[in-house]
């Protein structure tokens, strides 16, 4: 397809590559998850693995899904590994749903307009 997603109001783009990618992350419970708590401030990789009822590698292969997409950002404090939450990805998940509800009220007010003239005639 190669079609970019624009916004009106930012000039922002999201291309198709960052929006599978971000659609990807959050289509696992377990990401979102992870996302949600890290929405409340920073956390360690052994904070976040604490409440996460699997193994460290499969919680750190989840966090390098989410870092890939951009949606969290890892650093170092000694031997501590603290993550932070990054959202920009998601603006661009919101440009590209803003677009398909402007489409489809769109096609529903000409729908209705439609209905509306049948039904005087």
């Amino acid at each position: 397809m190669g079609w970019l997603v624009g916004s009106r109001n930012t000039g922002t783009m999201a291309s198709e590559a960052m929006l599978t990618a971000t659609f990807s992350a959050l289509a696992d419970p377990t990401r979102r998850e992870i996302l949600r708590r890290l929405s409340a401030g920073e956390l360690s990789v052994g904070e976040l693995a604490g409440p996460l009822e699997m193994s460290w590698p499969a919680v750190t292969k989840h966090l390098k899904v989410l870092e890939a997409a951009g949606l969290l950002k890892r650093r170092r404090e000694g031997r501590r590994h603290v993550v932070n939450l990054d959202a920009k990805p998601i603006q661009g998940v919101q440009e590209w749903l803003d677009f398909y509800r402007e489409f489809w009220e769109g096609s529903l007010d000409r729908l209705a307009e439609y209905l509306e003239n049948e039904t005087r005639d």
